[in-house]
């Protein structure tokens, strides 16, 4: 279906066609999660292709709300706070991956590619699996968009405003080394509702 769609247009185009279904079923368990390394080899296929082509830069469509339910999946099932910039420089330093839907709501891609009319292509090996974790966030943000309106736009602004000082992790904030700054030339104040005869500084 894609490649007459992109011709119809006269949009040029490559598809890279390699073998991942069998060596994703070869290594994962039946009945176990296979997106995680799908996505690997399917990027792993993408950089490839770009490093033989002398290509930088690479757009993947990831949307807003697969960026919250990365961050849900990672706080969840692997005690990270981590989810997915809308810019990043690869592992490897060779190439910048860009995400140009990624201020964009689901629902709303999906009214516009209705409008447009857009082939859609599922994507088989994940949509066999119905109870993936990711499935399950995806239930939960629709469940708190519907019963907390704006509660999803709030959590996305979050990750655009984080207080690393407010957190826990070491590496982020030198906690080990914070040490009060004492002014002794400031003249105490006292807080409103103090009857005290010391100000402990």
């Amino acid at each position: 279906m894609l490649p007459q769609y992109l011709e119809s247009i006269g949009v040029p185009y490559h598809i890279i066609e390699n073998d991942t279904y069998s060596i994703v079923k070869r290594i994962i368990p039946e009945g176990k999660t296979t997106c995680s390394l799908c996505s690997r080899l399917r990027r792993g296929s993408l950089y490839g292709y770009a490093k033989a082509h002398g290509i930088t830069k690479i757009a993947l469509g990831h949307h807003r709300d697969d960026i919250i339910e990365t961050f849900f999946l990672n706080m969840f099932y692997a005690g990270k706070l981590k989810a997915m910039p809308p810019k990043l420089l690869s592992d490897d330093k060779q190439n910048i991956i860009i995400r140009p839907l990624a201020y964009c709501r689901e629902k709303d891609i999906n009214r516009f590619a209705a409008f447009k009319q857009f082939p859609i292509i599922p994507c088989n090996l994940c949509g066999s699996q119905e109870n993936l974790q990711r499935v399950a966030m995806k239930q939960m943000l629709a469940g708190w968009d519907k019963q907390f309106p704006g509660r999803v736009e709030t959590i996305f602004a979050s990750l655009q405003n984080i207080a690393p000082s407010q957190m826990a992790d070491i590496n982020l904030f030198d906690f080990a080394n914070l040490k009060r700054e004492i002014d002794l030339d400031a003249t105490p104040v006292l807080p409103d509702d103090a009857g005290l005869d010391i100000l402990a500084r």
